[in-house]
């Protein structure tokens, strides 16, 4: 084949604009392939994106945890554990997905439908993944980390805002075998247009520090992710 049409076939990949977007280019195209080859396409193993997504979820792990140790360079294993459950979250992985509209390039049957939001974010987590898992693979760690680092840790704010602390506090009470928490408000201050809301947590006979926001709920998580920290060793 002529250099130059080499070249236009290669440009006119499909998935050549995913690449793009990624900034990164396949040496083996079959690994891209197989990251957007759903089940309902090949029950291989090998032809489908599971394996990918299996080996991209350990690769994001390693990646979001040594961060982690250098962004909290004297938190405990209790906040490494919160702040990379966040990032790791499917919902998380599902939007990091959605910014690389990878769900454009899923080859799929009809009979899925992606229409259904359950359906969508579960097959854009797992296409981010094994998209992830795929360029390990054909580029090894550190390109797998650059993508990683242009996502995830980009946005890594996002996702911690959006953590439901007063939700793990009610599970890690439960897991221990505390009372339920109660949250009280301890004061509200500052004129009508601008309360500030001070809430306490109290689980049995302990009180952990106050949380402070514009409102009550988010007083609320603030005070519920003071509470997890001391509740963790």
């Amino acid at each position: 084949m002529p250099l130059f049409d080499f070249f236009k076939l290669f440009k006119s990949h499909p998935l050549s604009k995913l690449e793009k977007s990624c900034r990164y280019r396949f040496r083996n195209r079959a690994y891209l392939t197989q990251a957007f080859k759903h089940r309902s396409i090949s029950s291989e193993p090998q032809n489908n994106y599971e394996r990918l997504e299996f080996l991209g979820d350990a690769v994001i792990d390693i990646v979001v945890s040594r961060e982690l140790m250098r962004e909290f360079p004297e938190g405990d294993e209790g906040i490494l554990t919160q702040k990379r459950s966040a990032l790791v979250q499917k919902s998380f992985l599902a939007t990091m997905g959605q910014l690389l509209n990878l769900l454009d390039f899923i080859d799929i049957e009809t009979t899925v439908d992606l229409t259904q939001e359950k359906i969508a974010v579960k097959q854009s987590a797992n296409l981010f993944e094994a998209l992830i898992g795929a360029i390990f693979l054909d580029g090894g760690i550190e390109r797998a980390k650059k993508l990683i680092l242009n996502t995830i840790w980009t946005h890594r704010h996002e996702a911690w805002k959006s953590v439901n602390h007063k939700g793990q506090l009610i599970e890690l009470c439960h897991i221990k075998q505390l009372a339920n928490p109660k949250f009280l408000v301890s004061d509200v201050s500052g004129p009508d247009h601008q309360k500030l809301f001070e809430v306490h947590v109290k689980i049995g006979s302990d009180v952990y520090p106050s949380g402070i926001g514009t409102n009550k709920k988010a007083a609320e998580q603030h005070a519920a992710e003071y509470a997890m920290e001391a509740l963790h060793p």
